[in-house]
């Protein structure tokens, strides 16, 4: 597969961006529509996005973690969310919520939407990246485009 410009330009203005976005829709999700699911979806998607741009190995650089440990991280919020209760004589999975200086209210369902999004970026990206690893070509192989050299041929 050849190397875009108009797609690699594209990613370096909309990966930023969506992944802005996906936390949004990941903090904005314990009150109102959107959550740790789809918040992950859009973050994997920035991800996705960039290996089509530059390569499944380029992506692979840019997360900075293997997409099994964040599988794994997002694993253990959300059992520790689930947990936090236990220790204060309520029920598995009920809601606490502490209140930070300056009013902001923060809770276990927040923890709990954060080990969400990381389990779904981290499952989503490994589907992505082995599919490519597989052999089926989705993405770049080649780090920069070849520059064509002129080839003259030789005087008699």
């Amino acid at each position: 597969m050849r190397l875009s410009l108009i797609l690699r330009t594209a990613a370096q203005l909309l990966v930023p961006l969506m992944i802005l976005f996906s936390i949004f829709l990941m903090l904005r999700g314990h009150n109102e529509s959107g959550g740790g699911f789809i918040g992950g979806l859009v973050g994997a998607s920035a991800f996705a996005l960039y290996a089509m741009a530059y390569g499944t190995r380029a992506s692979r650089r840019a997360l900075h973690v293997d997409p099994r440990t964040l599988m794994a991280a997002g694993v253990g919020i959300a059992l520790v969310s689930a947990l936090i209760p236990l220790f204060t004589g309520d029920a598995f999975f009920q809601g606490l919520w502490a209140e930070l200086p300056g009013g902001i209210k923060v809770g276990t369902p927040i923890l709990f939407d954060i080990g969400v999004y990381l389990l779904v970026v981290g499952m989503a990206l490994i589907v992505v990246y082995e599919l490519d690893d597989d052999g089926l070509s989705l993405f770049p192989r080649e780090e920069r485009p070849r520059k064509k050299t002129s080839h003259t041929p030789p005087a008699p």
